[in-house]
């Protein structure tokens, strides 16, 4: 997998966390730099966090199931994809607090799909290291960068970061699954 592919997944993942941030941005009545900081690291540690344990978790059993790896790497990538999409469609509170008791249960729930994905590195043998930190920078980028949007345009485009990151996931799911077929 090259370094395109991995930065569409990475940003495909950090939607999620993007679509937070900008609630977070949004509720703050003021906003600082520190604000942006703490949601990215939040952010950006788990996401970079839970594909080195999906990876661990695929690695382990990659010899039980490599004949059907890609339909494996397919279905994850597409089912996680659609669930953004849906996600897209629904309502969140709004909640301004910043607090380990508030952020981890958040930073947890955005980065499970990441999990996914690393069982799916796993099978496609990425070097799990350099992957998982671009996810965890990209993710910290755009969290950050989501408090300041959320902040100065509300949620204008929670829904679309949110749809488009399902979108992209799903092509890359399609485009292995292709890739393994020889279509591609």
């Amino acid at each position: 997998m090259g370094f395109a592919e991995l930065l569409l997944i990475a940003v495909g993942l950090s939607m999620d966390a993007f679509a937070v941030s900008v609630c977070k941005g949004l509720s703050l009545k003021k906003l600082e730099a520190r604000h942006a900081v703490l949601v990215g690291l939040y952010f950006g540690g788990f996401q970079a966090l839970m594909p080195v344990i999906g990876w661990a978790l695929g690695y382990r059993f990659m010899r039980v199931i490599e004949s059907v790896d890609h339909w494996i790497a397919f279905g994850l990538l597409t089912v996680i994809g659609l669930s953004m999409i849906r996600e897209a469609r629904q309502k969140e509170e709004l909640n301004d607090d910043l607090s380990f008791k508030a952020m981890l249960p958040l930073a947890v729930a955005t980065s499970i799909d990441a999990l996914a994905v690393g069982v799916t590195f796993a099978f496609l043998q990425v070097r799990i290291l350099p992957a998982a930190s671009l996810i965890g920078v990209t993710t910290f980028l755009l969290s950050a960068l989501g408090v300041y949007i959320g902040h100065l345009f509300g949620l204008k485009y929670k829904a679309k970061a949110e749809i488009t990151g399902g979108v992209i996931l799903i092509l890359i799911g399609v485009k292995i699954l292709l890739e393994h077929l020889g279509v591609l």
